[in-house]
């Protein structure tokens, strides 16, 4: 098993470089989300395929954005990451590199510096600053999430008009540098949403959006690490066998366009990673049952191993438009998607006149097999 994955990744990495000279269409936004916190070679990132790299992340300390000294998996973020991914621009002279501000993890100081006047002047004063300071093209706030708790976060009901205060701040602070600095391009500001109804319920999506240049909805971890319930993690569609409310991509796209965000803003969000649990009842071949853990992130190497395993079974939710896996020795179901799920989502942002697609996260596609289907499916449509 282990051998036939080496092939595989060997050929697939191939592959990757001989059409590296792809250009996705300026039509369409392709924005790769960068961990800071891999430790990967900045230079082996297929550049031509991407308008946009969002560096995660920098967090906020004292009301101001900024590389801390509190690390992500023992590993800094820091300046010579920029200067690398800024140096990918010899490649793709059009590539624009954001930092993320926040995350899941470092979304706790948001609503303190959303509350006053004061504190919104001072942090986007420090974006400004921050974006001056690393040469960047812009930033990126991803607030997780506002007048919700997150990972254990400060929140309040202010939050909800706050947040969207916060970024005409920011926008007025990086338009004026854009303006004293003579600069032919303004600076970009974007946000990463939530794709639920609670998130669309606790922000202002159609006032905030005029002050951004895109938006990033994060469709994916439907089910997740806090969930016993198996199902798939970044459907298009509902599923057939989810729960009437349960969550899709292009219900997350209908919560921003009734909001009244323009589609030509949004990009929606493809996983470069699965979700797997154990003890799941034997029943739809696991799909939407009950388990004994919650779903775990899966690396997209151990997808591929468990595609390569003949305990899996790979079966296709036609209604969801989403592949899975099921291993009825072992009762263990695997949520994930694929080159042709994600041809399936190209098509669908052809169609619904979207801005692009963003994913999470480059250094977990294998030999560039993800990246290339979305390059592929934007393409499509203009062949």
């Amino acid at each position: 098993m282990k051998r036939n994955l080496a092939i595989i990744l060997t050929c697939l990495s191939i592959f990757a470089l001989s059409c590296g000279s792809r250009n996705t269409s300026p039509d369409y936004m392709v924005v790769g989300y960068v961990a800071g916190f891999r430790n990967f070679d900045f230079s082996r990132i297929n550049a031509s395929s991407l308008t946009h790299i969002n560096y995660a992340f920098a967090n906020i300390i004292n009301g101001e954005v900024m590389f801390g000294s509190e690390g992500i998996d023992n590993t800094d973020m820091n300046a010579e990451d920029i200067s690398a991914l800024s140096a990918l621009k010899k490649i793709n002279p059009d590539l624009k590199i954001l930092v993320s501000v926040g995350g899941w993890g470092w979304s706790g100081n948001f609503s303190d510096a959303a509350l006053t006047d004061s504190s919104r002047n001072r942090f986007a004063a420090s974006a400004a600053r921050f974006i001056k300071e690393y040469s960047l093209d812009g930033i990126d706030i991803d607030w997780e999430y506002p007048n919700h708790p997150g990972a254990g976060n400060t929140y309040r009901p202010e939050d909800v008009h706050n947040f969207t205060l916060m970024l005409e701040c920011v926008r007025k602070h990086i338009d004026s540098l854009a303006a004293a600095e003579g600069r032919r391009d303004k600076y970009l500001l974007t946000i990463a949403t939530g794709a639920s109804e609670l998130y669309a319920a606790n922000t202002e999506l159609g006032p905030l959006s005029q002050y951004l240049d895109f938006i990033n909805i994060m469709t994916y971890d439907f089910h997740h690490g806090a969930s016993y319930q198996t199902g798939h993690h970044a459907n298009l569609h509902l599923s057939s066998f989810d729960m009437p409310d349960g969550d899709a991509t292009d219900r997350a796209v209908e919560l921003h366009l009734k909001a009244g965000v323009p589609p030509e803003k949004l990009n929606i969000g493809i996983p470069f990673y699965g979700r797997i649990w154990s003890g799941v009842e034997p029943v739809n071949n696991g799909l939407y049952r009950g388990a004994t853990t919650t779903g775990a992130g899966m690396p997209y190497t151990e997808v591929l191993e468990a595609l390569d395993n003949p305990a899996f079974k790979r079966f296709y939710d036609s209604s969801a438009v989403s592949p899975f896996l099921w291993n009825e020795r072992d009762s263990v179901f695997v949520s994930y998607e694929d080159v042709t799920s994600i041809a399936a989502r190209m098509k669908y942002v052809r169609e619904k006149g979207l801005g692009g697609v963003m994913f999470w996260e480059y250094t977990e596609d294998v030999g560039g097999m993800l990246l290339q289907a979305i390059t592929d499916g934007l393409k499509a449509g203009q062949e």
